[in-house]
């Protein structure tokens, strides 16, 4: 499941699948993000967490540190200090915000800095491409080659410029990689058809999975029902529907967990853990999964978007270290949502439904339009066009040649960053 905390849960309705309404509730826990107007308040003040900080909250501003265990903020090497005993680090992020994935990256520096037996363990990789990170650690790729090998703008699609300077860190100091997560099809299986349907090799991918615990379903139903619901998705379904979206993410967080403790046993490494956030949340998700497996010693650090110049409040329990990121009208990196499909007897993509987000539906696309080439450049793989989109910067355009109804068009899509207030509003 895709990332966290900050402007609103609607960034993350985004992974189920088994209709379009559960396609929009798909990647809720991962690309989870609240502002302090946002209807996630709720799930940020629940009586969860560690018994001795229910009930009690702090006020988070942006740009601050906090201990949840102190209640008050500290220094950032106050927290890497405190890390020092712990083998399993987690670092929560929302997919999109720069600043939180700055921020993952200080506490890897400063950890390498403090002890260099580190790994890092990666939810936006699955474990079938791992041999493709080790490539990349041993420096058998160049970035363009990692890239298209290990189908980034298929397997994750947020820009990989989030990420660059952690690979590019790992690469230089030789500090494995390892993959975490479970390929998308067995966890799309695991929530249409239930665990059992998993054959015995998939059931090797993905641990038996406990539905049972009570804390962390009313974590994943309270951030389910923050959100209005649409009204194709109420009725006597709802609670089936919970149940395959419950269903998955447990299976996402013990396959996690148990990767990453994995990785800490096999190499005596302490292991820094990136995932998002709804993942880690009050150490009910795949932390707690990893503690359960090995009881290693732990620590999770969680963002919380703030918009500047206001506080945030938020419960003690969240995460063992809280820190307010500022909220931004817009991510660092574009990204323009386009449905692309191959169909059989053509080598061009094809537009395979008329876009609904801001930026590629000023474009002019439309369903059916066949792609000729991109910025002029030709592409036959959903993964090399959006390779080339991702190499571009806000207040920059992109021509996309297409073939419609026989004749050629050009579009042009504009980066421009004011779009997005359509959606916002």
């Amino acid at each position: 499941m895709k990332n966290f905390p900050g402007k609103t849960i609607k960034t993350i309705l985004i992974i189920l699948s088994k209709s379009l309404a559960l396609f929009l509730m798909a990647g809720i826990l991962s690309t989870w993000s609240w502002s302090q107007e946002g209807s996630g308040d709720q799930a940020l003040t629940l009586p969860l967490g560690p018994r001795e900080l229910r009930g009690k909250f702090i006020r988070v501003e942006s740009g601050k540190l906090y201990s949840a265990r102190k209640g008050k903020p500290v220094s950032f090497e106050f927290m890497v200090k405190e890390m020092k005993k712990a083998r399993l680090i987690h670092l929560g992020e929302t997919h999109d915000d720069l600043e939180m994935h700055d921020m993952q990256f200080r506490v890897i520096e400063a950890l390498y800095r403090q002890d260099p037996r580190l790994a890092i363990g990666l939810e936006q990789v699955t474990v079938d491409l791992q041999p493709i990170l080790d490539r990349w650690v041993a420096g058998e790729l160049d970035e363009d080659s990692f890239l298209r090998e290990i189908k980034w703008y298929v397997t994750w699609n947020f820009n990989y410029g989030y990420y660059k300077k952690i690979f590019d860190f790992a690469r230089e100091h030789q500090l494995p990689i390892f993959a975490l997560n479970a390929p998308r099809n067995l966890i799309t299986k695991v929530r249409m058809q239930g665990y059992g349907a998993l054959t015995d090799e998939e059931k090797g991918v993905i641990p038996p999975l406990d539905l049972g615990q009570e804390e962390h379903r009313l974590l994943v139903r309270t951030i389910f029902e923050s959100e209005e619901i649409p009204p194709q998705m109420k009725g006597p379904g709802l609670d089936s529907m919970f149940e395959a979206l419950y269903r998955a993410q447990v299976a996402w967080d013990v396959t996690m967990g148990r990767n990453a403790v994995r990785a800490a046993e096999a190499t005596g490494r302490r292991v820094v853990v990136l995932a998002g956030s709804g993942h880690l949340l009050y150490g009910l998700g795949l932390n707690f999964r990893a503690y359960l497996l090995s009881g290693l010693p732990q620590v999770t650090v969680i963002g919380v978007q703030t918009p500047e110049g206001t506080s945030l409040k938020v419960s003690r329990g969240l995460g063992d270290f809280i820190y307010g990121v500022r909220t931004r009208d817009y991510p660092a990196y574009p990204a323009a949502s386009i449905s692309l499909k191959k169909v059989e007897g053509l080598n061009n993509l094809v537009v395979a439904a008329r876009p609904s987000e801001p930026l590629a539906r000023a474009s002019g696309l439309d369903k059916g339009d066949v792609i000729l080439s991109v910025a002029g450049k030709e592409v036959f793989e959903v993964n090399d066009f959006r390779l080339v989109l991702a190499g571009f910067s806000w207040g920059e355009e992109i021509k996309i040649k297409v073939l419609r109804n026989g004749e050629v068009v050009i579009h042009n899509l504009k980066l421009d960053p004011s779009l997005l207030k359509e959606k916002k509003n």
